[in-house]
């Protein structure tokens, strides 16, 4: 928790909620899905290069991630790359 400590914590805006409605609309992710489309939209509108989660079964998995990136990029929002920590270990 040090190592983090001085990191800015990050803003809901509208924008954020706006992106967020829009992964559930699309179908990106399901409605109770919505703390996770929170999480995707948070790095998404800030420009997160990486989001790290063990979340497979709505964020980390092969069948939402299309759909996340294209929600994103519909709205003119580069996505984050979305991997577990495993994946993003790998050589």
């Amino acid at each position: 928790m040090a190592a983090i400590a001085d990191l800015p914590l990050l803003q809901i805006s509208e924008d954020v909620r706006a992106l967020a409605q829009a992964l559930i609309e699309s179908h990106a992710l399901p409605e109770k899905a919505e703390a996770d489309a929170y999480h995707v939209a948070l790095a998404a509108v800030n420009g997160i290069a990486y989001l790290l989660t063990w979340n497979c079964t709505h964020i980390a998995n092969a069948h939402t991630r299309p759909k996340i990136e294209n929600t994103c990029r519909s709205l003119g929002y580069e996505p984050p790359v979305i991997r577990t920590p495993l994946e993003l270990m790998e050589p």
